[in-house]
């Protein structure tokens, strides 16, 4: 053995036959493609190429959508105007209000005023008719210690039912009304009188107020239509069931001044 064998040749080694027939083949491939691209290239200097764009179309979801969104901004603007006429019809309905408050308060305060008059003057003209039947009675009237015949008998009755007790319908003999007290005393002297104060105060003659005499029939509202009758016993006094809370009493005529007087006796 030669004492190089061991040593590796530095000598590339020989490429086969196949190697190198495919390495053309690629190589020929490459080129084939630049030719190509160059072609292309150059065609595409020499004639421009115009490129449309195609917008995107609404599908019928995104349509109904619009339709909606447009449906709702509508409604709301319906709804805010509808909102300003409540507004201002309230507004105008709280002035009219606040208009007519004001003119029922002006007439309220009107009546108001117009009945403190009315009552002011009733108070007068009643305080002076208590003082003319004061000064009458106590200057004109007849004492019922001259009463005689049948007015003292009229008067004694009524006057022994003092302190008896008031009953409306009440004709005795423990109690009593006004008109059934006064039918009684002068049935006593053989006088039918009707049984209601309208019909009393109509029997008879009419006698003014400063000019009584015991035993007249004395009258509170209007002949006709009287709604209280007492007796007369003379000295500025009557006697009648008032009420229920004081029963059969005497009084004098200032206490209640009647409106009117009748004589049956």
């Amino acid at each position: 053995m030669s004492h190089t064998a061991h040593i590796r040749s530095h000598r590339k080694p020989r490429r086969s036959a196949s190697n190198v027939a495919m390495r053309a083949g690629v190589a020929s491939g490459v080129l084939g493609t630049l030719a190509v691209a160059t072609a292309a290239g150059s065609a595409s200097a020499a004639e421009p190429v115009t490129q449309t764009l195609e917008l995107p179309m609404f599908t019928g979801d995104l349509a109904a959508q619009v339709a909606q969104s447009a449906q709702a901004t509508q409604q709301a603007a319906a709804n805010y105007q509808l909102e300003a006429e409540r507004d201002a019809a309230a507004a105008a309905a709280a002035k009219e209000a606040k208009k007519d408050l004001a003119a029922a308060k002006k007439a309220e305060a009107t009546k108001k005023a117009q009945e403190a008059r009315k009552a002011a003057a009733e108070a007068a003209s009643r305080n002076a008719e208590r003082t003319t039947l004061a000064t009458t009675s106590s200057s004109s009237s007849t004492s019922t210690s001259t009463a005689t015949g049948s007015a003292a008998a009229v008067i004694a009755f009524v006057k022994a039912q003092i302190g008896d007790a008031y009953v409306s319908g009440g004709t005795g003999p423990n109690s009593w009304d006004c008109s059934g007290l006064v039918q009684a005393a002068f049935k006593q002297v053989g006088v039918d009188l009707p049984r209601v104060s309208q019909d009393q105060s109509t029997r008879g003659t009419q006698v003014s107020l400063d000019n009584l005499q015991p035993g007249d029939i004395l009258y509170w509202g209007s002949a006709g239509s009287a709604y209280h009758v007492a007796v007369y016993v003379g000295d500025g006094m009557f006697v009648g069931a008032q009420n229920p809370s004081t029963g059969v009493v005497e009084r004098p005529l200032s206490y209640d001044p009647p409106t009117g007087a009748v004589r049956v006796l």
